[in-house]
């Protein structure tokens, strides 16, 4: 196959090194800043920070990154090619208080997140990420991530000869608690006893609002979070902490064309779009005739339906296009070099006028038709793997799909070939069958928001929110250079796709 592997390869690079996203979201920033991107704050004004030909990113909550490069013939109120992903994927979460132990063993106590297949979590190599707030030398209170590269967690399943199951179901409240290991071996290595161990929990030290790390969590596995962050296990003040599968993705397949690999869903729509941004400002002339802003927008919270701070859901998109539309252009910027330059009235309506031309394409990972279940899908609407970018559709609108975002999105595939490669990129459509639930997206969500244009799309992929899913290595690729040529084509496109 013509397509190369590089991309693919780079991927793994990237979902290996982001198993919460908190680490997407680095590992997204690294990205950025070698490319030449300058992180700026939403708490500072922008007016005197951003100008046209720059490049930037910002963060909310460390786990949602916002990056764009401003044209420069950017004038205020012209359009904005924007693309939307998500960084989270469904997992299980350490509660509060996980401190259990039963049988002899140290348990975890966990929660779900989102709507993952859980029975696939069970009998994994797990371990744990995310981040600890930590109490530096100042008093100042610091984020710090962590991640344990090892397996350190396991869910056990129950042996088939003691419950003969012909599905497999459990209940996740009392039955999903990972074991960390036996209560014996912890007490060793602390030089231990339980009676001992129940005399130092008994011992009241000072004042604390609420219980001590150590009463909540196992003292191991807060030490362990502490020796990552680089403190002391009393600086660490509290985490939040992800359980993930220590397994590494890979390429698989007789032929090496696919991917396995945990949260493709949707590490790999973000990951593609943070390239293609980046690729489509590569060259030092690439901004040069751009009058429109490209931005990408990679959100958390999407499993659990984007109703916070730093989801789809939230202001952050909108409140970025608002100050964005009233960027001025260099030239007034510099309002001696010329005459051209927006009046206050002109600047009052210039966010529904960024709004009414702008164009989002929600990137969510799509379903490719799996050979065991061939029934579950509608029979002229079935994706494969490594046959290009799915367009989603639905009558109902659970996708925000319409006709004139088709048609934009075949010409900026066919415009793909005008790059190196001298290839269009391949595109597929999918529809679920009438009979069949149909899952959603940020896409009809923010299109309803903004009044903006959008289109969902996304690679196909096995297994969506299971631990280890499978998707094809050249669809990566596909993705990058269909997101670069939908960077660099729209501000042309815009103007052609007549309808109001």
């Amino acid at each position: 196959m013509a397509v190369s592997t590089q991309a693919a390869n780079d991927f793994l690079s990237f979902v290996n090194a982001s198993p919460t996203p908190f680490h997407a979201v680095q590992s997204v920033k690294e990205r950025l800043v070698k490319a030449g991107f300058e992180e700026i704050k939403e708490r500072d004004a922008w007016s005197s920070k951003c100008h046209s030909g720059g490049k930037y990113y910002l963060t909310r909550n460390a786990s949602t990154i916002l990056a764009f490069a401003i044209g420069k013939k950017w004038k205020a109120g012209n359009p904005i090619a924007m693309i939307g992903a998500h960084t989270d994927s469904p997992c299980l979460r350490i509660k509060p208080v996980s401190k259990k132990q039963n049988d002899g063993f140290i348990q975890v106590g966990v929660e779900t997140y989102g709507g993952g297949l859980w029975h696939t979590w069970f009998d994994r190599d797990l371990s744990i990420a995310g981040r600890a707030m930590v109490k530096d030398k100042q008093g100042d209170f610091k984020q710090k991530l962590v991640r344990i590269d090892r397996p350190i967690l396991r869910i056990p399943t129950l042996a088939i000869h003691l419950d003969r199951q012909e599905s497999f179901s459990f209940n996740k409240e009392t039955q999903l608690f990972p074991i960390a290991g036996l209560v014996s071996a912890e007490l060793a290595r602390q030089g231990k006893t339980e009676e001992t161990t129940k005399k130092d929990e008994e011992d009241n030290g000072p004042f604390k609002p609420l219980k001590t790390l150590t009463e909540r969590h196992h003292p191991y596995i807060v030490e362990l979070i502490a020796t990552e962050a680089g403190v002391e296990p009393s600086d660490v003040v509290d985490f939040e902490m992800l359980l993930y599968d220590n397994q590494k993705a890979c390429i698989g397949g007789i032929n090496n064309e696919l991917i396995f690999s945990a949260r493709l869903d949707n590490l790999e729509m973000s990951y593609c779009s943070t390239v293609g941004l980046i690729n489509s400002v590569a060259s030092d002339s690439a901004l040069e005739n751009e009058a429109s802003i490209r931005l990408i927008s990679l959100f958390d919270h999407e499993e659990i339906g984007s109703q916070t701070a730093q989801g789809a859901d939230s202001n952050l998109l909108p409140a970025i296009i608002r100050r964005l539309s009233v960027l001025p252009s260099s030239t007034e910027a510099h309002p001696d070099n010329s005459g051209d330059k927006v009046t206050e009235s002109d600047m009052a309506t210039t966010y529904e006028q960024t709004l009414s031309s702008s164009f989002l394409i929600s990137a969510d990972m799509a379903h490719s038709v799996n050979p065991n279940y061939p029934a579950k899908y509608e029979s002229d609407h079935r994706p494969e793997m490594n046959k290009g970018v799915v367009i989603k559709i639905n009558a109902n609108a659970r996708y925000a799909t319409n006709l004139p975002g088709i048609v934009l999105l075949q010409e900026v595939a066919q415009r793909a070939a005008q790059n190196e490669s001298g290839k269009g990129v391949p595109l597929q459509l999918f529809v679920v069958r009438n009979d069949s639930s149909c899952g959603s997206t940020i896409g009809p969500m923010l299109s309803a928001a903004l009044g903006t244009r959008t289109l969902d799309l996304g690679n196909p992929q096995m297994s969506m929110h299971s631990i280890r899913e499978t998707g094809g290595v050249y669809d990566v690729e596909h993705a990058i250079r269909l997101f670069e040529s939908f960077f660099k084509h729209y501000s042309d496109l815009e103007g052609r796709i007549l309808v109001d």
